[in-house]
């Protein structure tokens, strides 16, 4: 009974990952896209004091960088959105599947390899380093220093 329960738990988990519902309303809850891709109008276009262009002319470029940057958006978006989400998983897939397999492998065993290497080289310094300073820090115990201040 116990074993079943487990089965549907981990059966229910996978099922989470792969089908979570997403978010149509806040599409980027991370804010991974902040600062860097928020571009208006205001952000490109500008007429400083004294430079001013009609104001038909100003609002119909307002309108026209709004609209036609919305709708470049979408049709971009519905022609080249999924090939490049197929593009982005299999490339993410590839970097975890070279980083589970192949990196932390290496490191592992690296850390493995260093650690004999790091008690060969422990004992060196303990064993030749350690007294040359302990003598040397008992030559220079004695040596005083005195400051005096010259009116």
């Amino acid at each position: 009974m116990m074993a079943e329960e487990h089965t549907d738990l981990e059966a229910q988990i996978v099922k989470d990952i792969h089908f979570k519902e997403i978010d149509l309303v806040n599409r980027d809850p991370k804010n991974i896209n902040e600062d860097i891709v928020k571009v208006d109008f205001e952000d490109v276009i500008a007429e400083p004091v004294g430079t001013y262009s009609f104001d038909g002319v100003w609002k119909v470029s307002y309108t026209t960088f709004t609209v036609s940057k919305y709708w470049c958006y979408r049709l971009l978006s519905t022609l080249l959105g999924v090939p490049l989400a197929l593009l982005w998983g299999f490339l993410f897939a590839c970097i975890s599947f070279c980083h589970i397999w192949a990196v932390v492998p290496c490191i592992k065993s690296y850390l493995i390899e260093i650690q004999c290497i790091s008690h060969i080289y422990s004992l060196c310094i303990r064993t030749f380093c350690n007294p040359l300073f302990a003598a040397l820090g008992q030559m220079c115990s004695n040596i005083k220093v005195m400051l005096r201040k010259e009116v």
